[in-house]
């Protein structure tokens, strides 16, 4: 099947047509000419409680897509936007929508439940959806297979958004990110995780507005916010006291997660780096395994320094395998339009 894959992120659009398993072409953008394809691929940041299987977009699975740009303001809008756009230019095609929140769908309730009042969950749908998850899913199953009997995984998407995901036996069970893509690890230029009191501060104390703490918290934080520069190369090539503390910061966050999501595991016998970061930073990767030394990681110097995805970065003596995966997640995409072209398809 010939599925053109239309990847949508917080900083980039990504094309690619893919059929069998390979990308046969990459495009900058949507390409001005309609290729020939069965079928386009959406990522879609937000599919809310229900949305929880890539499906074909009609009328009313669009309608609930929209309803849901409030809770990813940063990413839904683009996808829809590209939806729209792809449509126009491939209107006899379906066009599936597979969701980054479907893979966090097994997250038990201990796992998704916000301490918070009874009739703000029930009334909002308020709790922890978790977001990347076509990344943590092509990544947890390459664990499976390049550390075979690896059933407790520690997925790091590392980009310009951040996350982990806790994957038992290839189920989700705990991720950082919540109710929104802005919570967990520092990111580019997201805060990750603050104090809501501190919010509340700013708001009653300060006269900050709440689009103006909305703004902030999305655009104007996390390194960028601590460094000037949302760019993790750069902040890298620095030494300047500001840059170390960016550094510091989102190691700190990092590992802290790490151990925490090897908690809901139960233990861990495999680390993942993917993304952006997580497969070309070598130093953080070493950084952040450092602090993790107590939980039985332990990596190669010279195979991480020449780490190219997908390789395994253990050093001899571990305890746990620490892979460097590429994020695929166009052929996870593909993957799941295809299941839901053979869901939909009469019997």
């Amino acid at each position: 099947m010939r599925v053109l894959v239309v990847n949508a992120g917080s900083s980039s659009l990504k094309v690619d047509l893919v059929d069998g398993g390979e990308v046969l072409t990459s495009f900058d953008g949507l390409p001005d000419t309609a290729p020939q394809v069965d079928a386009v691929g959406h990522r879609i940041v937000h599919g809310g409680p229900d949305l929880v299987d890539p499906v074909v977009v009609d009328s009313g699975v669009e309608r609930r897509l929209r309803e849901l740009v409030e809770l990813a303001p940063l990413h839904q809008p683009k996808s829809l936007h590209a939806l729209d756009a792809a449509r126009r230019l491939l209107p006899d095609v379906p066009h599936v929508a597979c969701f980054d929140t479907a893979f966090h769908a097994t997250l038990p309730p201990e796992a998704y439940t916000y301490a918070l009042p009874r009739q703000w969950r029930q009334r909002w749908g308020v709790r922890r959806y978790g977001f990347h998850g076509l990344s943590h899913a092509w990544a947890a199953g390459r664990a499976q297979h390049m550390a075979p009997g690896a059933r407790r995984v520690v997925t790091c998407h590392l980009g310009a958004g951040a996350s982990l995901a806790a994957v038992l036996d290839g189920r989700s069970v705990d991720t950082t990110m919540g109710f929104t893509p802005l919570d967990g690890l520092v990111m580019a230029t997201r805060s990750g995780s603050v104090d809501p009191g501190l919010l509340l501060w700013l708001q009653e104390h300060e006269g900050l507005a709440a689009h103006e703490v909305a703004h902030s918290l999305e655009h104007c934080s996390g390194l960028f916010g601590l460094a000037g520069t949302a760019d993790m190369r750069e902040l890298l090539g620095r030494d300047d006291a500001d840059a170390q503390l960016a550094l510091d910061v989102y190691l700190h966050r990092l590992a802290g997660s790490v151990a925490a999501m090897t908690v809901s595991l139960g233990g861990l016998d495999a680390l993942v780096f993917t993304g952006g970061v997580g497969e070309h930073a070598g130093r953080v990767r070493r950084c952040a395994t450092t602090r993790l030394a107590h939980l039985g990681v332990s990596i190669d110097e010279q195979l991480n320094a020449a780490a190219e995805p997908d390789t395994d970065i253990s050093s001899r003596d571990a305890r746990v395998a620490t892979l460097v995966v590429a994020s695929r997640e166009d052929l996870q995409i593909a993957g799941g339009v295809e299941q839901a072209l053979t869901v939909s398809a009469p019997s």
